[in-house]
């Protein structure tokens, strides 16, 4: 009886050793990862029988990289565009040596004003008068020009035009004197630059011109210099 026992219970040992192995080989079927010798590039494999999917899973690389974008060069600026506006209106102070006659030159000085319509960016009509007051002999002296004529314009780099102008007109000659009357035809030839400022609607203006009259019975040739401010629209 006692060698019954015995072997009873170690055949019952035996099962259950038996049945906790199967149920250990069912629940785990990785293989073991086989490796190859340092000697070669590849890397290590799994075997195809693993339970585990692997499309749940994210390659780390992937899942842990920062989401952001390569540094962007900062924005370069935007240089300034000067836009030629079609008309121009000018007033400004100006400054005259009126040669009169041999050894008679008085200084005038006084306001002249124009006004320009552009039919292109170099090319428009000019109109322009001026007004000058100066004393001679113990009296007042007037001198007063209108004319008009072509405009020429030369739009530089940094918001500088440069231009030249020609002019026909009538002059206007005050205090009477017994050498002739008061009105005679007249000219003015000359050019300047506009100093533009950050916009473009307003301007800073210097001119020379030479001044023709013809009183008298002789001509005067005199130079005028002025200087004012443009409106540009």
């Amino acid at each position: 009886m006692k060698y019954v026992c015995v072997l009873a219970a170690s055949l019952l040992f035996l099962a259950i050793n038996a049945r906790a192995q199967a149920n250990f080989g069912s629940s785990v079927t990785l293989a073991a990862p086989s490796f190859v010798t340092s000697d070669s590039p590849v890397a290590p494999t799994f075997s195809a029988t693993a339970s585990l999917n692997a499309s749940t899973f994210t390659p780390v690389s992937a899942s842990l990289a920062p989401a952001f974008s390569p540094p962007q060069p900062p924005p370069q600026g935007v240089q300034g565009v000067f836009e030629n506006y079609s008309k121009d209106a000018y007033v400004g102070y100006t400054f005259l040596r009126f040669y009169e006659v041999p050894g008679t030159a008085p200084n005038l000085n006084g306001v002249n004003a124009a006004f320009t319509g552009w039919y292109r960016d170099w090319f428009g009509g000019d109109a322009e008068v001026f007004a000058l007051y100066g004393r001679q002999s113990g009296q007042n002296s007037w001198l007063v020009f209108g004319g008009a004529g072509p405009r020429f314009r030369y739009a530089g780099p940094k918001g500088i035009d440069l231009w030249a102008h020609a002019l026909l007109g009538g002059t206007y000659f005050t205090p009477q004197t017994p050498y002739g009357g008061q009105g005679a035809v007249g000219g003015v030839v000359g050019g300047g630059v506009d100093l533009n400022g950050h916009h473009r609607h307003m301007a800073l203006r210097l001119a020379i011109d030479g001044i023709a009259t013809h009183f008298f019975g002789t001509y005067q040739i005199s130079p005028k210099a002025s200087a004012g401010i443009v409106y540009k629209f």
